[in-house]
């Protein structure tokens, strides 16, 4: 059985038809890369997927359970869509110890690690407020990851991070397929996209396989 399941939905905003009865399979242990122009509705899918807005028509199923109703957010799901709001006064290894208070899976060693494997220096002392785009986005997968989730939904990843920044992330994102996690990003540079297992294009308001 596919992880998540989007079957016939269907999403408007003002007028503009986003998406027009896609469906959709996402299978376990793969990389999904999603591509087009921006305003094609790629962070709208996502947000849908993570039940943040819900479709006009259609369903969409997380392991079995349809987001909306018997779901309102996907267990074990690390999330980065509109980088999120940390507090700007308190420094990186103090935002990720707030955000892993909320479910109490994670202690300070684990904090630690995960920003060692995205190359932030846990020590820093600068607030967030200060951080570079690059940090930012650093500190943004920090937090999608920190926890072991099962399903990374990434939306632009490698958005502001230098090049060694974005090789040490891609193959981040290639160990974790290779422990069994299921990834959907979206990216602008075709390198990206080339570690991804499946990737589609959303083009007039329907998925297509590239």
């Amino acid at each position: 059985m596919s992880i998540i399941s989007v079957r016939e939905v269907s999403k408007s905003f003002k007028g503009n038809v986003l998406f027009d009865s896609v469906s959709l399979d996402i299978e376990k242990g793969k990389i999904y890369g999603f591509v087009g122009p921006n305003g094609s509705g790629k962070s709208v899918l996502f947000k849908m997927i993570c039940g943040f807005i819900f479709p006009d028509k259609g369903t969409i199923t997380i392991r079995g359970s349809e987001i909306g109703k018997s779901k309102r957010f996907p267990e074990n799901f690390g999330v980065i869509i509109d980088r999120p709001g940390f507090i700007a006064n308190k420094n990186g290894f103090e935002n990720l110890k707030e955000l892993s208070l909320i479910r109490g899976k994670i202690n300070d060693k684990q904090i630690i690690q995960t920003m060692q494997l995205v190359g932030l220096d846990p020590n820093y002392t600068q607030k967030a407020k200060d951080y570079s785009l690059g940090m930012k986005q650093k500190l943004a997968i920090s937090q999608a990851i920190m926890e072991n989730q099962e399903v990374l939904i990434l939306d632009e990843p490698f958005n502001a991070l230098d090049l060694d920044s974005v090789k040490r992330v891609r193959d981040l994102l290639l160990r974790f397929k290779e422990e069994g996690k299921t990834i959907l990003l979206t990216s602008h540079n075709q390198e990206d996209i080339e570690i991804c297992d499946v990737v589609y294009r959303i083009n007039s308001s329907k998925l297509e396989k590239v």
